[in-house]
């Protein structure tokens, strides 16, 4: 049931809705923490989650674009006898038709209070658990199956990452990956937003219809800090929030069978970083993972930049663990189905799951939340002398901070208040990740509008 309020700037309604499925009911603590608006409580966040998901398609990645939009946005969940009811205040009216809310929207935003509530006591339940590597791991595990995700089924999930600022040549190549994964039967799983993370999804979604296939999944994995500069893209049906970056990157590694990666800027290379540190590792030499860099002729010159950054930095070893396919979907899908029939025979012989990786290693290291402020950017060790994996966790980490300070509330409260980052470290390296960011800004990968203003010094 929705109203519309004329007296806001932009158009709005005022709505009821009642969730179903998995959010049938709700616990009274539960209803309380999300009620909660004090500095310790989750209401100010359901509230920026919610308005995301709400104006779900945005061109925007400003964070605080919707909420200049919409001021007087509000979501209360509330407890009923028989069941939830979630009321909006001063909704964008660009997620309803004639009065009610679009289907696909209200799923997920009924993924948001889902997934927060079970944050708001599962999380603190086990808060000293969650401290080491194993308890943090079994952590990701009850929120994916909380959110229904684990399903013990034959190894076709494809995660994607590529960023949410392309051109238009490399979106339909995606798009054209997409569709050959989808005839060959595999769903996908992205970060849920625009850009290099809708078009695969598009282009599989396409397939699937051709192949008549009913159940396909267009997974989206974000967290707190993105979701608001990435709302989810429209195709996208099963949504989950994980609580920071870290465990959303475990999250996609967990979850997925093989990565492809298309052209991105700094959020694609942090998550390249992350996945090479954890395959170069030597608890995970014999753990089969394909990985595949792919992109349109156009953009076979910034696979070979990333390369040549990767063979600097990581050394030739670290280019064993992936292969670049240019201009070539077809064979990008035939390779990936190749690799993922080599992950499936590897589960077996293990006797691991098919839904959920338990055989890769990710130490401590890598699922500590990283806080970008200053001193932490500029204390990172970007020297040589490192051992690989080492060394690619804290390059992840200067990507992760130059995300932050791009889109992150937060980061770009930092930045504003204390100006860019300082990034240092051995003067060729520096001299590389200055070249790459720069080309990155070059090539218009750090903002989808605007005019970029960088939020980092690399000192050389």
């Amino acid at each position: 049931m929705a109203e519309r309020n004329e007296a806001s700037t932009m158009p709005v309604v005022n709505a009821r809705i009642y969730p179903s499925g998995s959010l049938d009911v709700l616990s009274r603590e539960e209803v309380a923490r999300l009620k909660d608006a004090s500095s310790g409580g989750l209401h100010d966040l359901l509230r920026r989650c919610a308005l995301a998901v709400l104006t779900s398609g945005s061109a925007s990645d400003d964070p605080r674009a919707a909420q200049e939009l919409y001021p007087g946005f509000d979501i209360q969940v509330l407890q009923q006898d028989r069941g939830v009811r979630i009321e909006l205040i001063d909704a964008p009216a660009m997620a309803f038709v004639d009065g009610e809310i679009i289907r696909g929207v209200a799923e997920l935003l009924f993924a948001v209070v889902r997934d927060l509530a079970y944050r708001a006591i599962e999380f603190d339940d086990c808060a000293e658990e969650q401290q080491d590597s194993e308890g943090i791991t079994n952590e990701i595990f009850g929120l994916l199956r909380n959110a229904r995700l684990l399903q013990p089924a034959d190894p076709n999930l494809v995660v994607c990452w590529g960023g949410h600022s392309i051109n238009r040549d490399e979106y339909e190549y995606a798009k054209l990956v997409g569709y050959e994964l989808g005839l060959r039967g595999m769903d996908i799983c992205t970060g849920c937003g625009p850009g290099a993370m809708k078009a695969p999804m598009k282009g599989a979604n396409v397939a699937h219809a051709k192949q008549r296939r009913t159940e396909s999944r267009y997974i989206g994995i974000t967290e707190p800090g993105i979701i608001a500069a990435e709302s989810p893209n429209p195709i996208v049906n099963h949504l989950v929030i994980m609580p920071d970056i870290e465990k959303r990157l475990e999250s996609f590694v967990r979850l997925g069978h093989g990565i492809i990666v298309f052209p991105g800027g700094v959020g694609t290379a942090e998550e390249i970083l992350y996945l090479l540190g954890l395959l170069m590792r030597e608890e995970n030499a014999d753990v089969p993972f394909p990985l595949i860099l792919t992109g349109p002729t156009a953009s076979a010159p910034y696979f070979e930049q990333i390369d040549q950054f990767l063979r600097l930095t990581l050394g030739d070893a670290a280019t064993s663990r992936y292969e670049i396919v240019v201009a070539d979907p077809a064979q990008v899908a035939r390779r990936m189905a190749a690799g993922i029939k080599r992950v499936r025979s590897h589960r077996i012989e293990h006797k691991d799951s098919f839904y959920f990786n338990w055989s890769m290693t990710i130490p401590l290291e890598f699922q500590q939340p990283f806080v970008p402020t200053h001193e932490a950017m500029a204390s990172l060790d970007l020297h040589r002398g490192r051992k690989p994996h080492e060394l690619a966790a804290d390059l992840r980490r200067a990507f992760s901070g130059i995300v932050a300070g791009n889109v992150k509330e937060d980061g770009m409260r930092r930045v504003e208040e204390f100006g860019p980052f300082q990034i240092n470290g051995d003067p060729d390296f520096m001299l590389a990740l200055d070249g790459l960011l720069q080309a990155f800004v070059a090539q218009r990968r750090m903002k989808i509008s605007g005019q970029y203003r960088p939020c980092y010094e690399v000192v050389v």
